[in-house]
This record gives structure tokens, C-alpha cells and sequence, in this order.
């Protein structure tokens, strides 16, 4: 079984949690319970690139 992250042709989401903590997300999944798409669907690369920009503290909101 191959991974749909490992996919180049993959469209994707990028979710956030309440804690502001993000995630990566196949497009063709449903967002999982606690979680709100905020981003995409779209490329990878351009998801990793939001993240990156809107993610930099890693550290969960409290």
C-alpha cells in the first residue's frame, strides 16, 4: 500500500486544530473530528508552503 503523501499528482488540504497546530491533509479525505480546513485543496508544495508561513511557533496555543 503506498502512501497518498507520496503522491506528486496529490491534492491536499491544510487543516488546524484548536490549538493552532497544523497538519497536512489528503483533499479526498474528510477532516477529521477537532479539525477545520483552512487551506487548499491544492499541491503539496504550496501547502507546505502556507504552513510554513502560518505556523511559526510551533508550540500549542493554550
Amino acid at each position: 500500500m503506498s502512501s497518498p503523501f507520496d503522491n506528486p499528482q496529490g491534492q491536499f488540504q491544510v487543516l488546524r486544530n484548536h490549538l493552532h497546530q497544523h497538519s497536512l491533509w489528503p483533499a479526498y479525505l474528510a477532516c477529521p473530528p477537532g479539525w477545520q480546513a483552512v487551506y487548499g485543496p491544492q499541491h503539496k508544495t504550496l501547502c507546505l508552503d502556507y504552513v510554513e508561513q502560518h505556523w511559526r511557533d510551533l508550540r500549542p496555543r493554550r
